[in-house]
């Protein structure tokens, strides 16, 4: 396991103005850097029954790569003299940025997922800025040194770790200033803490997640979201409409946008800390978590268009669906479930197994069989084999249990003729 730090920067003037056109010069070499690969893509991609048989074609130049272009940085320092004052490490880390989102849109991740073009950064869009590498003990107290910024002041809110390294840290620039996070380095802990725990009937707790309920747990608990962005939708409403009332360009308007960018932050802030009460609550009370594998992507989705014979376009509920996604979003599902909840879990060396959630809504949870529902039903009504009735969201957390621990399994499970059935035979 290696552990981030993050602690807020206390920059003197000159260290704000030269860390911000640090941050400049970056996203100048960024954007140039991905203008060259996005050239070389349109001269020299094309289908093979759309190259030029007959026609004489000029020798397409060389394709711009990941070390290409690290070694045209030399270059670059000779002709802009300026970029001498930035760290080499800091250059480079341009380059694999660029490399890295190119990549994702061509290939994809190591899961085969691609991501959408990469685009240029605009001003005040390039924010971080990477060290590599970083001298040996570069903490002194309440200073942190880097390499050509020399010692920069930070509140230590919480000490270091005895016996850590330093390998690596970012400077980035929020709303409300500048930070730095240390990643960390301890050989004496494994990368893997987590325990061989045997699952027992009560050491694991099962956990379905949605908008109504954020979670439901196997034993009959629940949580409701916070909501903290419905909370503050008024007020960032009437910020928006006050800058769009100023000119573009000038003082006010900027001091509104900082507001507003503010805001957003505090309601992100707010959120995080949440989650991370809830993912060390949630672990107090089990040893073994099963959570839905859910996709985020899956859950936030857009009306398609609808037409009717005459070619008239239908209601699709587009509106309502709009503020299902907005819901889902300020909730905060999936990073909950796919990032906190795993982070705590291996702090505290318990294992968090993903369930698949297929079927988990429309299937009793006592007796297996599947009791079709619609999305505004919310309680899992008498089931016409066993008669039981609990909330939908308990029922699903008591499946997921069972079928991450393995004494149940959805793939054989009897069909039941429930309300859609019986519609259909009157």
């Amino acid at each position: 396991m290696i552990p981030s730090y993050q602690y807020r920067l206390k920059p003197t003037y000159d260290q704000r103005c030269r860390m911000t056109r640090w941050l400049d010069m970056l996203r100048y070499q960024y954007n140039y850097l991905l203008t060259d690969r996005f050239d070389w893509w349109e001269m020299n991609h094309c289908s093979i029954n759309a190259c030029p048989l007959v026609s004489s074609i000029a020798k397409p130049r060389e394709k711009p790569t990941y070390y290409g272009q690290k070694r045209s940085l030399v270059q670059l320092k000779e002709e802009r003299p300026w970029y001498k004052e930035v760290h080499t490490h800091v250059l480079q880390d341009v380059v694999k940025r660029v490399n890295l989102a190119f990549q994702r849109w061509l290939k994809g991740d190591g899961n085969g997922k691609r991501s959408g073009k990469p685009r240029f950064k605009g001003k005040n869009r390039y924010r971080t800025m990477a060290f590599s590498s970083m001298p040996s003990d570069p903490v002194n107290g309440n200073r942190v040194k880097f390499p050509k910024l020399g010692e920069i002041k930070f509140i230590r809110h919480r000490p270091l770790p005895e016996g850590v390294k330093v390998k690596r840290a970012l400077i980035t620039k929020k709303a409300d200033g500048w930070y730095v996070t240390l990643t960390l380095e301890d050989k004496s802990i494994p990368d893997s803490a987590t325990l061989d725990i045997k699952t027992t009937q009560d050491n694991n707790l099962g956990i379905d997640s949605g908008w109504e309920c954020f979670v439901a747990g196997s034993d009959g608990s629940t949580k409701e979201p916070r909501r903290f962005y419905r909370q503050a939708e008024d007020k960032l409403a009437k910020l928006q409409v006050n800058r769009d009332k100023k000119a573009e360009g000038f003082k006010p308007r900027r001091k509104l946008n900082q507001r507003i960018a503010k805001l957003h932050q505090k309601i992100a802030r707010q959120r995080k800390q949440w989650h991370y009460e809830l993912a060390g609550e949630l672990l107090d009370r089990a040893d073994v978590l099963f959570v839905e594998d859910l996709q985020g992507s899956n859950m936030t989705g857009r009306g398609q268009p609808k037409q009717d014979e005459n070619g008239n376009y239908l209601p699709n509920r587009l509106s309502a669906r709009s503020g299902l996604n907005k819901s889902f979003a300020d909730a905060g599902i999936a990073e909950f479930l796919n990032e906190i909840l795993f982070y705590q879990a291996e702090k505290a060396g318990k294992p968090v197994i993903k369930v698949n959630p297929k079927g988990t809504s429309r299937h009793c949870s006592n007796c297996l069989n599947r009791v079709p529902k619609e999305l505004s039903d919310r309680w899992h009504n008498s089931c016409p084999h066993c008669g039981i009735e609990l909330q939908r969201d308990v029922n699903s957390g008591i499946l997921i249990k069972k079928v991450g621990w393995g004494i149940a399994s959805l793939k054989n499970a009897n069909p039941s003729k429930g309300r859609r059935s019986q519609q259909r035979t009157a």
